[in-house]
């Protein structure tokens, strides 16, 4: 069904049998090499999961207890789930919905797949539109800074207003951009920007902890991150959010990684693969709790309330555009053009994950309703950015029930599907063939003798545990 991959330097295109029909079989591309994927997977992974919402759920949920549980997860849950949407997709070399309809030959699994696969869509769409805003936020508050600086001082207020109109506009400016990379495709468009992006993402990161920490009430941050409370580790709320946001960081059960796997050398060591992206992303998220959660802490030595009487974050939504330019206010000048950096960092971060929502969409519509690409891509963002607009809207009650909703329910229950189909509908043998593509002692490693059983129970049912602890 594929020709193997003759080199990594020169794009190789396999040929893609979605129907199981010779007649229906479409070119198809591939990463040009195991990094150029590592770098996309992992930048489609890193993004406003890490540096946004995983600090807010952090600070909501006890510091370094959450930052514990939430570590456990993306090693015990989000990892083999990770191995079983690359293999699907590797293993199918096509789109969400064929990939997984075509797991079985059984018409009621076949139909289950496909449901599972547009609902992923479905999901994705969504999560790709609230995600959109918060990614033209950072826009605007990158902007707003250079623009203060000018003696642009209505524009900077604009930008950094939170008004529908400028939501409006800056979520639009986000879409523009994502949109335009994605058009170019696999290679040109997704591979080419995470090799640009990523690395910078890493540099401002590790500039700006510096920074955080060195300003007073930094420390005292950083001792809230990194020395946990065991007794909130079992709490509910805790642990649903805990793994919501692994799932969620990872961009699993929405078709992502599915689709990446489908363009994914058959050379490539898949358990590893995954195990290195599984590593940046934590890494990531880690990382920006030492920076948020250190600067939260700073504002309050400043006079800013972060907390409650309650203990709740005030306006989690946009606490790292309230608190975080106050802290950078105190420094003056210096202040900002750090704001500047810090923003254009976390739209970095936004833009190499938006980047990667769109691709699932995107093949569906091209494979199954044979759209031409960059028309496909304009039309998700027409859908989508009528769907922000209606949240911006509504934005105190619509943003955070969109979240929740796609985060927290429909993820788990997506990746739990995925965790099914991966290991018991797949058959054992072929499971084996295809994960020893790469892997050639597969067979006989610990891995083997693990994940297919643990995956079969164990992170079923865990996440459904879980879930229904949460209902």
């Amino acid at each position: 069904m594929t020709a193997p991959v003759s080199g990594v330097k020169a794009l190789p295109r396999t040929m893609t049998n979605c129907s199981n029909d010779p007649a229906h079989e479409v070119e198809r591309e591939q990463f040009s090499s195991r990094i150029g994927f590592i770098i996309a997977a992992a930048g489609c992974a890193v993004g406003v999961g890490n540096i946004w919402s995983f600090p807010i759920q952090t600070a909501e949920n006890g510091g370094a207890a959450f930052t514990l549980v939430y570590l456990c997860f993306s090693f015990i849950l989000a990892y083999p789930t990770l191995v079983a949407e690359l293999n699907i997709g590797r293993y199918r070399q096509s789109n969400n919905i064929s990939a997984m309809a075509s797991l079985s030959k059984l018409p009621a699994l076949r139909l289950l797949g496909a449901g599972t696969a547009v609902a992923g869509l479905l999901t994705m769409t969504l999560i790709y539109s609230f995600y959109s805003i918060v990614g033209g936020w950072f826009i605007g508050f990158s902007i707003a800074p250079v623009a203060s600086l000018a003696g642009m001082t209505g524009v900077s207020q604009w930008l950094s207003g939170f008004t529908t109109s400028s939501s409006i506009v800056v979520t639009l400016l986000f879409m523009t951009l994502t949109t335009l990379i994605v058009t170019e495709g696999v290679k040109d468009g997704i591979e080419r920007w995470c090799n640009r992006l990523m690395p910078s993402l890493f540099v401002l990161l590790a500039v700006l902890i510096a920074f955080a920490l060195t300003r007073p009430g930094g420390m005292e941050g950083l001792r809230v991150y990194l020395l946990p409370d065991f007794s909130r580790i079992l709490d509910h709320k805790l642990l649903i959010s805990a793994l919501g946001q692994s799932f969620f960081s990872m961009s699993l059960g929405t078709g992502c990684m599915m689709v990446y796997g489908s363009y994914l050398s058959r050379k490539a060591n898949l358990p590893k693969t995954a195990l290195q992206v599984t590593l940046v992303d934590s890494s990531v998220a880690f990382l920006a709790g030492m920076l948020i959660i250190p600067c939260m802490y700073a504002a309050t030595h400043q006079g800013v309330e972060i907390f409650n009487a309650q203990g709740h974050l005030y306006s989690a939504d946009k606490l790292v555009f309230n608190v975080l330019p106050t802290l950078f206010d105190q420094l003056g000048m210096v202040g900002q053009l750090v704001a500047a950096a810090f923003f254009l960092l976390l739209t970095i971060a936004a833009l190499t994950s938006s980047i990667s929502m769109m691709e699932p969409v995107i093949a569906a519509m091209v494979e199954r309703l044979s759209l031409v690409r960059q028309r496909a891509c304009w039309l998700l963002s027409l859908v989508s950015a009528a769907i922000s607009s209606v949240i911006i809207v509504h934005i105190d009650t619509l943003l955070g029930l969109a979240v929740t909703f796609a985060t927290q329910y429909m993820q788990p229950l997506l990746c739990l599907m995925i965790a099914i189909y991966g290991s018991w509908v797949i058959r054992q043998d072929r499971l084996l063939s295809e994960l020893s593509q790469g892997y050639p002692e597969l067979e006989s490693s610990l891995f083997w003798k693990i994940w297919p059983w643990y995956t079969r129970l164990v992170c079923p049912g865990l996440i459904l545990l879980l879930l229904i602890q949460n209902l």
